[in-house]
Formats: C-alpha cells, sequence, structure tokens
C-alpha cells in the first residue's frame, strides 16, 4: 500500500480525472439499479456512496470501484418481495457483511485464482460486448430501460437484441447526435493526447457531458425536434430534497425485528456468496487490466466489501459489489490509486447535497457515449487475436464465457466457462503427463509430472502397445507423486515384461 504523500500526488496528477469518470458512470448506474431492484432511488446513492468513501479505502485493489452491483438486482428485488419490506432487507444486507468479514478472516478470498484465466479474459471481453449492446438503446433515444441493466432477457419482455431493433425503429435524432459527439470526442481527445499532453491532464468524460448539456441547450433554443426535453425519461433523475434535513427523513433503517426470521438469513448468505463471487472475480480482472500489474489481496477485499454492507445496511443502502463497469471505467480514464474510487464517492455524495437540479439536465445520451467507449476498450480485437493465437484450449473456454454472459447474464458465463475451462485442464494433464519415445527396439516412456488416476487408462495402453522383443526404459525422477493404481499398473508391467519377452528397467529420483 502507497503512503500519504504518494497518493496525495497521484490524486493530484491523476485520480481526480478518474474520479470524475467514474461518478459520472457511476451516477446514473446506482439510480437505475436502484429502481429495478424495487427500493429506494437513495438506497443505490448511499450504497455508491459507501462503497466510494469506505471501501475505496479498505479495499485490497488500488483500482477496483465498488457500489451497487447490477448483477445483484433479480436476488434483491425477490428479496424486497418476498420479505414485503425494504427495511427488513437491510438486516440481511448487513447480516451478509457479517458472513463477508468471516469469509474474509479465514482466508477464503483466494477462491478467486480458482478461475482460469481464459474465463476472467472472457468476461471482461463479455462485458465490454454486453455494454455496447445495451447502451446501443440509450445512444439511440431509448431510455425506457435503466442504464445500468445487463441481463440479457429484460423485465419488459424484450431482450437485448429485440431492445436494439425496436429503437432503431423509433429513434430520437437528438440523442443520435449527441451520443456521436461524445464518441468522437472521446477517440480523438485519446489520438490527441499522445502529441498534445495537455488533453491528457484533463478529463475528456467532464467534457463529454458538458458538450452534452450545451447541444441539448441548443436544441431546445433552436431546434426543437431535436431536444430531449427536462424530463426524467432521457435525463439523469436524481432526487431533489429542499434542505438536509429532508435528506436525512429519507434514510430508511433496518427493521431488526426481521432477524427472526428464517427467509432473512437464507437471503443472507445468497446475497453474501455472490456478492463476494462477483467481487473476488472483479478484483482478478482488474488487476488484469492494471497497467502496474499489482496483485490485489482477495481477503483483505472480502473484509472491505463485509465492512461495506455492514455500514451501507445500516444507512439504508443496497448490498455493494466490487464493480468491473466501474472499475474498468477507472482504469481506462487513467486512475492509478484508490483516491479515484474515493473522489466518485465524494462526487456522489455532494450531487445529493448540493447539485440534483443542474445533474439532473444531463442526457443519458451522453453518458451511453462514455460507457460505449468503454466498451470497445473491454472487447478490443487485440483480445480476440491474442486468445486465438494462444490456441483452442485457452480461446474455447474464452468464447463460451462471451457467449453465456452476453445470453444469459455475469455469474452464468463464468460458472459455464470454468467449468469448461476445467475440461480442458482436464484433458492437457491427460494427455502431457507422459511421451513415448521409440527408436527400433528401444522405448523409452518418460513421465514429465505427477501422475493421477486420471492418467491410469492412458498408460495402461501405452504399455499393452509395447511390442514383443523391445527394450523398454520407464523414467519416472520428475515425478513428485503417483497414484497407488499407476503405481501397481507399473510394477504389474516390470514383473511380467520376462514373460512377454520384454526387457524393462525403471528409473527412479
Amino acid at each position: 500500500m502507497m503512503n500519504t504523500q504518494t497518493y496525495i500526488k497521484s490524486f493530484i496528477t491523476n485520480d481526480w480525472k478518474s474520479g470524475i469518470a467514474v461518478f459520472l458512470v457511476a451516477l446514473p448506474l446506482c439510480l437505475g439499479i436502484a429502481l429495478a431492484s424495487g427500493a429506494p432511488l437513495m438506497a443505490g446513492l448511499m450504497a455508491g456512496i459507501v462503497g466510494g468513501l469506505l471501501v475505496s479505502l479498505l479495499s485490497g485493489s488500488e483500482l477496483s470501484v465498488s457500489g451497487p452491483a447490477a448483477g445483484l438486482t433479480i436476488i434483491v428485488a425477490q428479496a424486497i418481495s418476498s420479505l414485503g419490506s425494504f427495511n427488513g432487507f437491510l438486516v440481511a444486507v448487513i447480516l451478509a457483511g457479517i458472513i463477508q468479514i468471516i469469509l474474509g478472516l479465514l482466508k477464503l478470498g483466494k477462491i478467486g485464482g480458482f478461475f482460469p484465466s481464459s474465463v476472467i479474459r472472457g468476461m471482461l471481453v463479455a462485458i465490454g460486448v454486453v455494454i455496447i449492446l445495451k447502451q446501443i438503446p440509450h445512444a439511440l433515444g431509448d431510455d425506457l430501460d435503466f442504464i445500468g441493466e445487463f441481463e440479457f432477457d429484460q423485465s419488459d419482455g424484450k431482450n437485448t437484441f429485440s431492445e436494439i431493433l425496436a429503437s432503431i425503429a423509433e429513434f430520437k435524432m437528438g440523442a443520435i447526435i449527441i451520443s456521436l459527439a461524445g464518441l468522437v470526442l472521446l477517440f480523438a481527445w485519446t489520438a490527441l493526447g499522445k502529441t498534445v499532453k495537455l488533453l491528457n491532464a484533463l478529463p475528456a468524460s467532464l467534457f463529454v457531458v458538458l458538450m452534452g448539456v450545451l447541444l441539448n441547450i441548443l436544441f431546445g433554443l433552436y431546434f426543437p425536434s431535436l431536444y430531449l426535453g427536462d424530463s426524467k425519461d432521457h435525463m439523469v433523475n436524481l432526487p431533489i430534497f429542499s434542505d438536509i434535513g429532508a435528506i436525512a427523513a429519507s434514510i430508511v433503517t433496518p427493521d431488526w425485528s426481521f432477524i427472526s426470521n428464517p427467509k432473512i438469513w437464507q437471503i443472507a448468505f445468497t446475497l453474501a456468496i455472490v456478492a463476494s463471487l462477483e467481487s473476488l472475480l472483479s478484483l482478478e480482472a482488474t488487476d488484469s487490466l492494471d497497467p502496474l500489474k499489482r496483485i490485489s489481496s482477495p481477503d483483505r477485499e472480502l473484509l472491505a466489501q463485509g465492512i461495506g454492507n455492514v455500514t451501507s445496511g445500516l444507512i439504508g443502502g443496497l448490498p455493494i459489489t466490487s464493480v468491473i463497469v466501474r472499475s474498468s471505467t477507472n482504469i481506462y480514464a487513467g486512475g492509478k490509486s484508490r483516491m479515484s474510487g474515493f473522489m466518485h464517492g465524494l462526487l456522489l455524495l455532494v450531487a445529493i447535497l448540493l447539485l440534483p437540479l443542474y445533474l439532473n439536465k444531463i442526457p443519458l445520451a451522453c453518458l451511453a457515449s462514455i460507457l460505449l467507449y468503454t466498451g470497445y476498450k473491454l472487447a478490443h480485437p487485440d483480445q480476440f487475436k491474442k486468445i486465438i493465437k494462444e490456441g483452442w484450449k485457452q480461446y474455447v473456454p474464452f468464447f463460451v464465457t462471451i457467449i453465456v454472459v452476453v445470453s444469459v447474464d455475469l455469474l452464468w458465463g463464468i460458472f459455464v466457462g470454468t467449468a469448461v475451462g476445467l475440461v480442458f485442464v482436464i484433458i492437457t494433464n491427460y494427455s502431457a503427463v507422459f511421451t513415448v519415445f521409440i527408436n527400433g527396439n528401444e522405448v523409452l516412456i518418460k513421465f514429465q509430472k505427477d501422475v493421477t488416476f486420471l492418467h491410469k487408462m492412458a498408460i495402461q495402453e501405452a504399455l499393452r502397445k509395447i511390442p514383443e522383443g523391445s527394450e523398454v526404459y520407464i523414467d519416472i525422477s520428475k515425478v513428485h507423486f503417483i497414484d497407488h493404481d499407476v503405481n501397481e499398473l507399473i510394477n504389474d508391467f516390470l514383473s511380467t515384461a520376462k514373460a512377454r519377452g520384454i526387457d524393462a528397467d525403471l528409473k527412479k529420483k
């Protein structure tokens, strides 16, 4: 972990800019996820603030950004519905946080390291593809679904592709102009930043938003047919409070009478397991994107997420996870330390207290362009070329993960991709454990690594095919472990070799 002086320097040079970019992406996500979960809008914002101000400082990662996660919306919505009380649901959030803290103290965070790298890379590319597909409707002016929706089958009966087709049929030219202008600015900013160093010192995403607001104002003044209006349908929709007292009155607190309800404990364990897995996978993915290739502590991440969920539940917030969309936005915006995540949380707090009227003038179309740019970075064509060059044992789990994430959801994609990846691990271990070299009547069977029962049939077949009159040399000097069944098989071969007219010898360590 860096010292205070290094954090201050990192904040001044880079992290304030990336913090703004993450804030602009996180703001509509917090509101949309709360709306989709059937929770108060403030619950999403509270979770985002806790994720930024608290979890960012405690996290095991310098670049991971936490907040309410789209992947939990279905679980949360069903839990609130079954309990009939959001206040009661908050008790489950707190208990889930305590379970995560226990998991972290037991050092169980390392489970994230068991997922194959091809699956993690597939997850990143898949999220990029999903972001692009889901943001196309918003870029076209179709804002009926919340901006953070990621499931293939939507609550309105449509799916990802039918939503795009419907959006194309009813596009709004004003939204298209704003989103295209934002994309042009982002790509041009990146290209020009290589020569005009001043641009690297300024937050491109902020200028995209300012341009989007200005264009919509100009549309209202001079081109009414293009104007997106000031309605919540096409704009950021922060709740507006008259004073700080009204904000305090809107905060919901947990109803502890629900703690005796068996459903609460079932929901808490479900939230703890799913949120922990999503956080650990996001942590792995964030590390793979980190330009400095730092290795984060998964156990510390679980502790941070647990403390965050306890805090979020106490002040009326949704459950929190590390979120790859925010984290990747942070990285691609130039974030270098946890100060960018903290900055985004601070801006969310300021937004509620001081800026709702101004922020509600931001068209969702310009935020869609920021997410489209992030999606392109995640799903860059170079990622496909690189994985294909590594061979089919890498790219098959990679593509399976992408297909399932895009067509179902994130967690299903991870589990199916991992299952396929494990099959390839077994195939690799099965086929590569020993090699047979034949030179005339001389046969060398050389074992390269440890031997399990999975290899018994292959070894048995290789020994069976050795012809009469051969001189066989079995080399197990590099092997640390041989399964009992395999060891017995080799000993049986050695003891019966002479009877088959075979001269056999064994080399041990």
